[in-house]
């Protein structure tokens, strides 16, 4: 059964999070899928609702840098790109790092690299922040089809296939956050 969380509800969200469920979530531009990252069984869950290749791998969202760090082999991204990445965030960029041992190969895909972001729309940290870590994100919509941008059509997409639905306003965007490469600062998504 799908459950419906507003903002006042964020903590109960985070705990749906913990123990396995996947949650659509508001993000700048769309509502995203999410899931504990650290979690394989929710993570397919999540690639089995999108009916994605998972050799494509997802992006990590977070309240801060913080709950990224280990996920970045840090020896490997010299201190004036990080200088960059952090001034840029939090706010509307992914970027793509070298991955440290701690990143799920899932997380991945196929990719050498991970994408993170620091968002800048609150109500999406703040379920990070009670969450307690950086968390899955990836659009909320079946592979091939437009992104939902609302909360009716989450539902109208995964009905009561998704655990759960965090129904907050996005962050008025109109085009999903630009991705760029740390290292050669090569735009992936404009």
């Amino acid at each position: 059964m799908l459950r419906h969380f507003d903002l006042a509800g964020i903590a109960a969200a985070a705990a749906l999070l913990r123990s396995g469920g996947v949650l659509a979530y508001p993000t700048e531009a769309v509502f995203g899928l999410g899931c504990d990252p650290h979690n394989r069984q929710a993570f397919e869950h999540v690639f089995a609702l999108k009916q994605r290749p998972p050799t494509q791998g997802v992006l990590l969202i977070a309240a801060d840098f913080a709950q990224l760090e280990r996920y970045v082999e840090l020896s490997a991204v010299p201190g004036s790109v990080m200088q960059q990445v952090r001034a840029s965030w939090p706010g509307p960029r992914t970027w793509i790092f070298p991955r440290s041992a701690e990143a799920p190969d899932w997380i991945a895909g196929a990719h050498a690299g991970i994408a993170l972001r620091v968002t800048a729309h609150e109500p999406a940290a703040a379920l990070c922040r009670a969450f307690g870590g950086a968390l899955v994100s990836t659009s909320a919509n079946p592979h091939g089809q437009p992104p939902a941008r609302s909360a009716s059509a989450v539902e109208a997409y995964f009905g009561d296939r998704l655990d759960g639905l965090l129904d907050a306003p996005l962050g008025g965007q109109l085009n999903p956050t630009e991705i760029r490469d740390a290292l050669s600062g090569a735009i992936i998504r404009g």
